[in-house]
């Protein structure tokens, strides 16, 4: 089986291949492809919609030629009943007709950073500049510099993307 995975970011490419290894057998073994996909979204998406957009965006740009494509979308949105503004994660999956979505945990950001989010800036440059490092984004993630290691941006990603490929893994789900 070949996966595309729509990003040249290489932990969202390590946390598909950790959800796919997790499920590979000798029958059916599988290659995963990192392409590079535009989301069609803002650099730094706002709002749920916004990012599942980008996720689907990039899952059928990835899935082009492949048996299923992966896409990986990080973004902030403000969230209902809740204070403050959030880190999200979508992924999405396709094999060109039906479409699975799952999502990582929210978690809230401190609230300088939201401020400079509010205000234009990109999560993964602020997140440098508070920690003092540079490609925050390509390490441990805001959500493993928010949890102090609980769980990494890898590991984030791994559950939405589980969440997505749940659709073409089990019988639970009708697709048409």
């Amino acid at each position: 089986m070949r996966v595309g995975v729509g990003s040249r970011n290489p932990v969202k490419i390590a946390a598909v291949e950790a959800v796919f290894d997790a499920r590979e057998t000798q029958v059916d073994p599988v290659v995963v492809e990192s392409v590079g996909a535009e989301s069609g979204v803002a650099e730094q998406p706002f709002g749920e919609r916004e990012t599942l957009a980008g996720a689907e965006n990039r899952a059928r740009r990835a899935a082009a030629g492949r048996d299923l494509g992966v896409g990986l979308e990080g973004g902030v949105s403000e969230v209902a009943d809740a204070d403050g503004l959030y880190l999200t994660m979508w992924a999405a999956v396709t094999d060109g007709e039906s479409l699975g979505r799952g999502s990582g945990p929210r978690l809230q950001l401190p609230e300088p950073v939201a401020l400079r989010i509010r205000d234009g800036e990109e999560l993964g440059p602020v997140m440098d500049d508070v920690l003092g490092e540079s490609d925050v984004a390509k390490k441990q993630g805001a959500a493993g510099a928010l949890t102090d290691g609980i769980i990494d941006r890898q590991e984030a990603l791994e559950h939405a993307v589980a969440g997505a490929l749940a659709l073409f893994v089990t019988d639970v789900y009708d697709r048409e």
